[in-house]
């Protein structure tokens, strides 16, 4: 099965991976914009947008702090989905050059993934707004657990490292990926409903590049008529290639 797609893995020299919330839902983390998505259902009156503002952070961090335990803070309960684990072989053998994510769940690292690079941030690292102190997830999720807002030993707020809605993307990591997706002779749209700017504009890098781009989303996307193979069941694609490449020969 997937043989176009398998042909064009084993031909291409330069190969990405761009990932959205879709290649989470295997392993159980809800999605974002899907049918049961998180956005879908406003929380204490808020929407997942509002709560995910930089401004609704700075003037209520209990009400983040109390969304994200659930949805931010239990990571260790989540296990790679065939997608994070066919995306690591792929790697390991060679046939990708690294995955780009919108995702915040570090899945793709605990599959094994080295080449990872979190377009919206990461909760792997923490920061104090006054001090600019550094903390770990391991730090600081066991006090958000506990229902605690954290606060650094100087008393200012503990912010996670991820993207919130109003601020900027990391430059440098944006100008990196379009450059890199422009050279991409293969670009893998994974998970992802392509409607948040400006990390949804990537792919378009690799098609003004002369790449190829294969999409594996369940919803459509703006970019489906651009797409060399287009597939809606990721579990489908990526249990059959994970199989295929404990075949292949690391390169």
């Amino acid at each position: 099965m997937y043989e176009e797609l398998k042909d064009l893995l084993k031909n291409s020299n330069y190969t990405l991976a761009f990932t959205g919330a879709g290649v989470s839902t295997l392993s159980g983390i809800r999605d974002f914009r899907g049918k049961n998505g998180v956005y879908m259902q406003p929380w204490h009156g808020k929407s997942v947008e509002e709560i995910l503002s930089l401004d609704c952070f700075l003037s209520e961090p209990e009400l983040f702090y109390a969304w994200a335990k659930e949805f931010l803070y239990r990571l260790e309960e989540f296990h790679p989905s065939a997608v994070h684990c066919a995306l690591a072989a792929l790697e390991q053998h060679g046939m990708l050059r690294g995955v780009y994510t919108q995702n915040i769940d570090l899945l793709h690292q605990a599959a094994g993934g080295k080449k990872v690079y979190e377009v919206h941030g990461s909760p792997a690292h923490h920061h104090c707004l006054k001090c600019g102190k550094a903390f770990g997830y391991e730090e600081i999720a066991p006090r958000v657990l506990a229902d605690e807002v954290p606060h650094c030993s100087c008393g200012g707020l503990i912010k996670p490292d991820i993207v919130f809605y109003g601020e900027n993307l990391n430059e440098a990591l944006l100008d990196q990926a379009f450059s890199e997706m422009g050279k991409a002779e293969l670009l893998l749209v994974l998970g992802s409903s392509l409607t948040v700017q400006p990390a949804a504009s990537l792919p378009v890098a690799t098609k003004r590049g002369g790449g190829k781009i294969v999409i594996v989303n369940a919803q459509p996307t703006p970019l489906d008529r651009y797409a060399e193979l287009r597939y809606d069941d990721l579990k489908a694609v990526f249990g059959d290639l994970g199989e295929w490449l404990k075949q292949q020969p690391v390169r």
